[in-house]
């Protein structure tokens, strides 16, 4: 370790800072994970703050190494790495809890920009989490108690109380850092103590919040980074992270169907049993990792087949599925010269992202468990190469990363609309209507209306016992969600299935669209058209084999 103090605001305490807090988020990850407050295993905060600072982390490495190459060592100013973490916090940001804990990075890197190449004294970390706590509060247009929010600003506000409160000359000026950060820490989790008590959610599952807690993870590695601790090991491990890339098929390609790549945490001893068994799936095999966290890659026919060897050993992330001989078929997503208004959309499966480009439309792929990034849906509407863009999120947990985007893009002149669509059927509607010829806010009215009026639901496989706001479930009970809430526990996909279509449709509804996931059963397959049919014959059913993992079905009510 470089000697230094510790106490200097200079581009390896920042380095440090990002290192120890993905070090941290690496270990307590499958924990955060599971605090999300409902039992379907979509549970991803922790995998999202996760990679949020594995880009954070990668930007202030890189800053770091192109300024020293260039001018020797040492040369990297303390505000430049600052602004790298920003900045790589903001490109890297997933689901709201990735977008919260950017603009959190956003404020210390203000803070610390400002102070420059001097010592970090106890003022300066009060007015890093103070600016840290306004633009988190500042990022959510209804900001709710009981979550990441009321945990900064629980850490500023203990900041300022060790300095005698925020109208006092030492909170302006002066302290020690690592007694006021020290403070800071024992009033944020004491704030994250207190949020069952604010939010009934977490109160019925007997959890704090998964954001809160990552925040404190975050806040404990800067105090490590202060005491001039060493690395741990397994920050180095974000490079199984940054290895999933999608692989380039060549025009004479003969091989298995699909590409499967997805992010395993999983018992070493459970490793060789899972490679011989995606092996025999198929070819193109490559398992690298360490510890708990594995990457693995296969070409197969049968994706399911390989995503269900994951879930048999441990708990897959950030799983990407694509269709390599369709990708010779399908509609190109480079739009013609002429067009000038192009969508975008978000999508969980490899069939809905057929269907979409080959309407034209340009997909990002993501999974429940990890959602996209910030930089991720920036080179979407980059693609586009169009004047006028149209985003659709397809998730509520990736509408905040989308407004990034889009202002991003309309710093560079793009006009860029983004529609909350919250499942991807919403998506599908408001593709559905989507006039390329018509003037752009009409285009825009037109695809918010079909959003609106289409009710969306999913059924999945509970991952754990919970008490939910329609009494207890245990694991493997099947969970149907209505409008992202869970309304019916039952043992049955197929008799969940029906009572929730029968609750959708007693309102009415003219269509129904049903996409039907790798793990759908062939009765579910067989028997559920042909009872819309019967019990609702006035309903148009439309059905997709969408392949998406965790949800044997999402439906869509218009």
């Amino acid at each position: 370790m470089t000697t230094r103090d510790p106490k200097v605001i200079s581009a390896a305490l920042v380095r440090d800072w990002v290192q120890h807090a993905l070090a941290g988020l690496s270990e307590a990850r499958a924990h955060i994970d599971a605090l999300n407050v409902y039992p379907v295993p979509d549970g991803d905060t922790g995998t999202n703050l996760y990679l949020t600072l594995a880009s954070a982390a990668t930007s202030v490495s890189e800053c770091c190494e192109e300024g020293e190459s260039a001018d020797g060592p040492g040369s990297v100013s303390g505000a430049a790495a600052a602004s790298a973490m920003a900045t790589g916090a903001l490109m890297g940001a997933r689901g709201n809890s990735g977008v919260i804990m950017s603009q959190i990075l956003r404020g210390a890197g203000d803070v610390l920009g400002q102070t420059g190449d001097v010592l970090l004294d106890g003022g300066a970390v009060h007015r890093m989490l103070r600016r840290a706590s306004d633009l988190a509060y500042e990022a959510v247009a209804h900001p709710v108690e009981g979550t990441i929010l009321t945990v900064i600003r629980g850490a500023a506000d203990g900041a300022a109380e060790a300095l005698g409160g925020d109208d006092a000359p030492g909170a302006a000026d002066g302290g020690d850092a690592r007694r006021v950060l020290s403070a800071a820490l024992e009033a944020a989790q004491e704030a994250l103590d207190r949020t069952p008590t604010m939010l009934e959610s977490l109160r019925l599952a007997g959890v704090v919040d998964a954001g809160g807690q990552g925040l404190i993870v975050v806040l404990a590695a800067l105090h490590a980074a202060l005491d001039g601790a060493p690395i741990p090991d397994t920050a180095t491990d974000t490079a199984v992270v940054d290895t999933l890339q999608p692989h380039v098929v060549p025009p004479d390609y003969e091989g298995p169907a699909y590409e499967v790549m997805y992010l395993l945490d999983a018992d070493p001893d459970d490793i060789p049993d899972l490679k011989a068994t995606l092996d025999a799936l198929g070819d193109s095999l490559v398992l690298v990792g360490a510890d708990r966290l594995w990457n693995i890659h296969v070409h197969v026919d049968d994706a399911g087949a390989a995503v269900e060897a994951g879930l048999a050993v441990g708990r897959p992330s950030r799983i990407r599925i694509t269709h390599l001989l369709a990708d010779h078929t399908t509609v190109p997503s480079t739009p013609p010269a002429a067009a000038r208004r192009r969508l975008v959309a978000v999508s969980h499966a490899p069939g809905v992202a057929q269907l979409l480009e080959g309407a034209g439309v340009i997909t990002v792929a993501a999974q429940p468990q990890v959602r996209p990034s910030t930089a991720e849906l920036l080179a979407g509407i980059e693609e586009a190469s169009a004047p006028e863009v149209v985003v659709l999120p397809s998730d509520k947990d990736t509408t905040g990363v989308a407004e990034i985007a889009a202002r991003e893009a309309r710093a560079a002149g793009m006009r860029v609309s983004v529609i909350p669509t919250r499942s991807i059927v919403q998506s599908l509607a408001a593709v559905a209507v989507h006039d390329p010829d018509a003037r752009f806010d009409e285009d825009v009215v037109a695809m918010t209306r079909a959003v609106g009026a289409t009710r969306y639901g999913a059924v999945t496989i509970a991952s754990r016992d919970a008490l939910t706001t329609v009494g207890p479930c245990r694991v493997g009970d099947v969970l149907g969600l209505v409008d992202g809430d869970i309304v019916l526990v039952g043992r049955d996909v197929t008799s969940v299935v029906r009572d929730m279509l029968t609750g959708m449709l007693a309102v009415g509804g003219e269509l129904v669209t049903l996409l039907y996931g790798c793990d759908a059963s062939a009765d579910l397959r067989s028997e559920l058209e042909p009872w819309l049919d019967e019990t609702f014959p006035l309903a148009e059913v439309v059905a997709y084999d969408a392949g998406q993992p965790l949800w044997p079905l999402i439906l869509g009510v218009e």
